[in-house]
């Protein structure tokens, strides 16, 4: 299903975007890796790298802060 011309997406929904574009960029990368299309699987890594690193700063940057607790 298409979004809607000015849909803004939850806040929420960003990391689990990133997520799921990171695995569909690394299944892609894994894909031109075994077709030898070196330069494209490379880029393909960088990009699932990236949404990787961003889903993880996001969770970093929402998680409740847990100082003292053992």
């Amino acid at each position: 299903m298409t979004p809607e011309i000015g849909h803004q997406p939850e806040a929420a929904d960003t990391p689990d975007t990133a997520l799921y574009i990171a695995s569909v960029a690394g299944e892609l990368a894994r894909l031109a890796k075994i077709h030898n299309l070196d330069a494209l699987a490379y880029i393909l890594e960088m990009a699932r790298l990236e949404a990787d690193q961003i889903s993880k700063r996001w969770a970093e940057e929402k998680s409740p802060v847990t100082a003292g607790s053992d």
